[in-house]
């Protein structure tokens, strides 16, 4: 794949290199994070899980992927 063909993002706070046309199921399916325990943020908005096929990133993105974590 040629340069042009890959865009740049922020996913918590570090930038990433990733192809153009890439959505944010693409995303956390490359960072292999399991949906159910995972909120995201896209620009400052919460996204709903079932719409992620749907959001394409584009350049200076910013994503923000929390985990959750169960204790007592």
């Amino acid at each position: 794949m040629t340069k042009k063909n890959k865009i740049k993002i922020i996913v918590n706070g570090k930038q990433t290199t990733i192809n153009s046309n890439f959505s944010l199921k693409n995303l956390v399916d490359k960072l292999q994070i399991p949906l159910n325990k995972i909120a995201i943020e896209y620009n400052k908005q919460i996204i709903d899980k079932k719409k992620l096929k749907k959001v394409i990133l584009s350049k200076n993105d910013r994503v923000e992927i929390v985990h959750f974590i169960g204790g007592g």
